[in-house]
């Protein structure tokens, strides 16, 4: 079952963001297979970011490689990210 996970990191800029998305591009780790849909979201310094997952274990397995590179680039958690099942999707 798919799900939708919301991230809402405390403080998180857009220097952040893109420092950590590029090491995981780096990393050939992102996109990461069963990632259907990102977007970060907001004003710099208060971004978010949702993401459509084709699994929960997906997800758990990108966290591994997330984890560590959030770390590095100083992104903190506000909350732990809320998880919710898929009940439709629309795409145009």
């Amino acid at each position: 079952m798919s799900i939708v996970v919301r991230f809402t990191p405390a403080g998180l800029t857009a220097e952040q963001y893109g420092k950590a998305v590029r090491m995981l591009e780096d990393q050939g780790a992102f996109p990461p297979e069963g990632l259907d849909y990102h977007v970060c979201f907001g004003s710099d310094g208060d971004l978010r970011v949702s993401e459509t997952w084709d699994s929960e274990e997906q997800f758990e397995a990108f966290g591994k490689r997330l984890t560590p590179v959030l770390a590095e680039v100083g992104i903190k958690a506000a909350d732990p990210p809320a998880h919710f099942d898929v009940h439709n999707i629309f795409k145009r």
